[in-house]
Formats: C-alpha cells, structure tokens, sequence
C-alpha cells in the first residue's frame, strides 16, 4: 500500500480524487492547513504528492521547492493551468510529472501507478527488496529509509534478506544458522540472537523499529 498525499484546494475534487486512488488500495491523505504542507508531508512521510499549481497563500511550485530540500519523493502537478510554459516550470520545479484538469480518473490511476512502480517496485526488484519505506541494497549491504542509511555485517545482511524474502512467513532459527553459516559446524544459538539484536538496533538508529518480530519457540518473521 503506498500513501499518497493530495495538496488541492478544491475540495470536492479531492475528495472524488482519493476516492479514486483509494480503490487502488493507496492510503491518500488531503492538506489540511496550507500554511503547513511541508510539515503535515513530512507528518504522512508519503510515497508520491500531488500538487495543484494555484493555491491559498503559496503556489505549488512554492511547496514543491520547499519539499524537494527535504525529500525525492515523486511529486506530480494537476492544474487547469495546463499550458506549456506551466508545464515546463513545473517539471524545472522538479515536478516529475503533470495531469492537466479536468482530471480524467483513468488518466490519474494510470499515471499515479505507473510513477509508483517505476520508482518503488522497479527499483526494489533490480537493486533491492523494498519493505514499507525502506530498501535493503543488495549490492552494498546497506539500509535506506528516506534520507538515513545504515551499513550492515554480514551476517546482519542475510537475516535480513532472509527474513524480507519471506516476508509474511515466521523463518525459523534453524533455517537462518543454515543460510548464515551453511555448515554442519555447531553454532551457539546466543550467537544469531546477538546478530539479530544488533541488526535491530541498526534499523531502529534510521527509524525503522519493530522491523523484526520475535515468534517464541519458532523463529523470527517480517510482516
């Protein structure tokens, strides 16, 4: 599910908008206060933003500059004000996209999805395993959870690939000592329990805590 929020000031639009969006299974919050939109995004911390260009107080290329020095997120421009010259100021602006009002629903899913994949999914099945906010890089065994990033042992790399390739599914501690040490050699158990407390206390250093669930008596699951 990705969280998207909604900056537009015509309210029945919004609302019909997240309706829409919501039936994809997104979780789409509307602003509320537009003297705070830079921190009610960073309050939501969303996948994708959809910025109006006209709005109370400040523009959205405003806001976009504001949240482009805090975040990459994707942000797409919807406006009425769909000329070229708009159209090219908002993506300078770093927009990454633009949908022209009146906004065909089908035109929004499809773009909206298609921006969703290409920088989340995609990304995550060539270079990493994506999980909620964060991705795990398989080439340089680090961690990514918006702007922090932790680099781990390893071992602390592979229980965590193990655990995110299973995710949803509670991997036994026997399971994660053959995949760590793939040896008939006798491993005390205290020593994957140590791995894993550091490995938790890595990922809850760049805010990614209760990550890893302890089953007792079975093992260890990502949910």
């Amino acid at each position: 599910m990705y969280r998207i929020f909604l900056v537009e000031d015509d309210f029945a639009l919004a609302d019909a908008m997240k309706v829409q969006l919501e039936s994809y299974g997104n979780e789409v919050r509307v602003v509320k206060n537009f003297h705070e939109i830079t921190e009610e995004f960073s309050a939501f911390n969303p996948h994708l933003v959809l910025m109006d260009i006209m709005l109370p107080f400040r523009d959205g290329y405003y806001w976009c500059g504001e949240i482009r020095r805090i975040s990459s997120v994707p942000i797409v421009f919807i406006s009425s004000a769909s000329d070229n010259m708009n159209i090219v100021m908002a993506i300078n602006m770093g927009g990454d996209d633009f949908i022209p009002k009146p906004v065909e629903p089908m035109v929004l899913n499809a773009k909206v999805q298609a921006i969703l994949r290409r920088t989340y999914e995609m990304k995550g099945s060539s270079n990493g395993i994506m999980f909620g906010d964060a991705m795990l890089n398989l080439s340089d065994s680090t961690v990514n959870c918006g702007e922090k990033s932790v680099e781990l042992t390893k071992n602390e790399f592979k229980i965590l690939q193990v655990l995110l390739e299973n995710k949803g599914k509670i991997v036994s501690r026997d399971s994660l000592m053959m995949s760590l040490w793939q040896s008939d050699i006798y491993v005390e158990e205290n020593t994957l329990t140590v791995n894993v407390g550091r490995l938790r206390k890595k990922l809850a250093e760049i805010g990614l805590s209760d990550v890893i669930i302890t089953k007792p008596g079975s093992g260890y699951i990502v949910q």
